[in-house]
């Protein structure tokens, strides 16, 4: 039909995003050898063996973290000095003196009874769901599989979205690789955080395994307890870190870690890069030229000619449209 014809033209569209997406950050991250192994790893790890993005993140990290540590000087840069904006980094006393506002300051009491407040919206509905529903219930997957993602999500969407799809796809069967290539189009297209495909995957995993419920009502349920298990964490972190936010920023441990955890996310989006390029054309497993045409003109706009995001999207749904719709594609 029609909407599967612009869905065609969309997926060529986001596959030249998310390799942009690859190499905006890459040029930023992958500033030594190091860096560039880390990437590396990380792509190989989770390409050919599969591994779950959490243990690449925190062995990233950890790497990171360690190097600093030992004073390598691949992993000094960035470690507390400089600038972030116009303030200096390597002083965290001012940062946190008597020179910011009164409202800003937040007080450890306050954020730990805050934060304690949503980790119980968080943590008691999925705790509840397990212990009344067993941990094979389709809900309790989509509980347990989200607040672990919304736990890990560094890197920004595309990141965590590889692992999304990892795991919605081939650990727990919700979607098809085509389906989630649709998901990650339908997003693009929206006005919100990309992050918010995550409840179709949550919609199509119940609509699927639906037990004793009509699957629109199934669904339903599934997509909004993906969105509270994946926001709900996001406020604890943030009112929890909020007093120790400047004095962490300054650790040049932590800004280590984090620099190799970047490093790591590039290897990661690369994948999904790869992922959904090679779904989009060799669906099935016979290539689609047609699919690799319009994929060679999206990323002839968006890194050769700097195309918006927009227009991109736009074009290549047209042009999509047009040629399902001629019987071309």
């Amino acid at each position: 039909g029609v909407l599967e014809a612009v869905f065609f033209g969309l997926k060529a569209a986001v596959l030249a995003i998310v390799v942009q997406a690859v190499i905006r950050i890459g040029s930023r991250a992958l500033r030594n050898g190091a860096m560039i192994g880390i990437a590396a790893a990380s792509f190989v790890a989770i390409f050919a063996f599969g591994v779950p993005f959490p243990v690449i993140i925190l062995t990233a990290g950890l790497i990171g973290f360690l190097g600093a540590r030992a004073g390598l000087p691949a992993f000094q840069a960035g470690g507390g000095h400089g600038k972030v904006g116009k303030v200096q980094v390597d002083d965290a006393d001012t940062l946190l003196g008597e020179e910011s506002p009164g409202h800003t300051q937040v007080s450890a009491a306050w954020a730990t009874r805050i934060s304690a407040v949503f980790l119980a919206l968080w943590l008691v509905p999925v705790a509840a769901l397990f212990l009344l529903a067993g941990p094979g219930n389709v809900f309790s997957q989509i509980a347990g599989f989200f607040s672990v993602m919304a736990v890990v999500t560094f890197g920004g969407a595309y990141a965590v979205l590889a692992y999304v799809a990892q795991q919605a796809v081939e650990t727990y069967g919700w979607l098809a690789p085509g389906e989630m290539l649709d998901g990650l189009g339908m997003a693009e297209t929206t006005p919100g955080p990309l992050i918010m495909v995550t409840q179709f995957v949550g919609f199509m995993g119940a609509m699927r395994d639906t037990g004793a419920m009509p699957p629109l009502l199934a669904g339903t349920l599934g997509g909004l307890l993906t969105t509270w298990v994946t926001f709900a964490p996001c406020f604890a972190w943030i009112f929890l870190g909020a007093p120790w936010i400047e004095r962490l920023r300054a650790n040049r441990g932590l800004a280590a870690a984090l620099a190799a955890v970047t490093a790591a996310v590039v290897g990661v989006i690369a994948n999904l890069a790869l992922w959904f390029g090679w779904h989009f054309v060799m669906p099935g497993g016979r290539p689609d030229s047609w699919a690799l045409a319009l994929a060679g003109l999206a990323l002839g706009l968006v890194l050769g000619l700097r195309w918006g995001v927009m227009p991109v999207l736009a074009l290549c749904a047209a042009l999509g449209a047009g040629l399902r719709l001629a019987g071309l594609a």
